[in-house]
């Protein structure tokens, strides 16, 4: 791995740090530069290839695999969320919610962008909860509920009057 820095410095949120250190994860420099492009953009979501790719041009030589695993850590730990996607057989990562409540995601399956359904959050920690405890009663253990609705955010859809013309 290059000793050169990357260019840019996030500071991590007391939230985040936290969750980094109960999963016993080091603030590395891969750690810290990954961590950041998510910090940078947090409606944002990144393939493998592309967070690759921008710690690269950000100056930070990092080995494909290490990554790869990086990320899955990040992930398990609750600092990242890691999404299917199905079009292109591959895992995206977003930055995980930081607060306690639970509120859907909307997810933009053209642009990937999320975006969060706060006024959704009270029925849905109920159903979660409901959900947990289902789970509790059945011997499992349950971590997290993860709510995403998916569609077209309204800056992909085509222009309402275009498509009324057309027809």
């Amino acid at each position: 791995m290059s000793t050169r820095s990357p260019r840019e410095s996030v500071p991590v949120p007391a939230e985040l740090q936290a969750r980094l250190e109960r999963a016993g994860l080091r603030r590395t420099l891969a750690t810290r530069a990954a961590l950041g492009l998510f910090l940078n953009h947090p409606q944002g979501m990144l393939t493998h290839a592309q967070a690759l790719s921008a710690l690269q041009v950000r100056g930070l030589d990092i080995n494909r695999v290490t990554l790869y695993r990086l990320l899955d850590r990040l992930a398990a730990c609750g600092a990242l969320q890691r999404h299917a996607d199905d079009d292109a057989r591959t895992w995206r990562y977003s930055l995980a919610d930081l607060d306690d409540g639970l509120a859907p995601r909307f997810e933009c399956d053209a642009c990937h962008r999320q975006f969060r359904v706060a006024e959704g959050s009270a029925p849905t920690q109920a159903a979660a909860t409901d959900l947990l405890r289902t789970l509790a009663q059945l011997g499992h253990q349950g971590v997290r509920v993860d709510v995403a609705i998916h569609g077209t955010c309204a800056g992909c859809l085509p222009a309402r009057g275009a498509s009324k013309s057309q027809g």
